[in-house]
């Protein structure tokens, strides 16, 4: 069976500015930079911040809270560090504040649901064989 072609095409045909000035390529850039920035950033912190734009020698970051806009100016030096590092010549950190989220949380229907009664039989004999004794799935209320 044959995958559908058309949004890959289109997204293709987005990044396939002959100059490289697509917004498409440059969102990916910076998707890719704020990966390659986040390890320098404490681990409490990283969750609440994100690379926004690089804007001539000035990083912009987005954090979801005034805690985390503080915390994200404390790591500054660390943080210009690891660009200068990647090859950019900036000198500067602006911290903006949203109220969006900036990570979108987990999808429902990637939560694991229970096993269906038309699963195949030795699927169902399997993951029975792991279920700890006594345990029934209740939560025993």
């Amino acid at each position: 069976m044959a995958s559908p072609k058309g949004p890959r095409v289109a997204l293709d045909a987005l990044a396939a500015d002959p100059n490289g000035h697509s917004p498409i390529r440059r969102a990916m850039w910076l998707d890719a930079l704020d990966r390659a920035l986040r390890p320098s950033l404490p681990v409490s912190l990283a969750a609440h911040a994100r690379l926004a734009n690089v804007d001539g020698a000035r990083l912009v970051y987005l954090v979801d809270s005034p805690l985390w806009n503080a915390s994200l100016r404390l790591a500054a030096p660390a943080l210009l560090d690891a660009a200068r590092s990647k090859g950019l010549d900036v000198r500067e950190l602006r911290v903006r504040t949203t109220t969006q989220p900036l990570f979108p949380p987990a999808r429902v229907e990637t939560a694991i649901r229970p096993l269906s009664a038309s699963a195949p039989e030795g699927l169902r004999d399997a993951l029975a064989s792991l279920r700890i004794p006594g345990d029934d799935g209740s939560d025993g209320s």
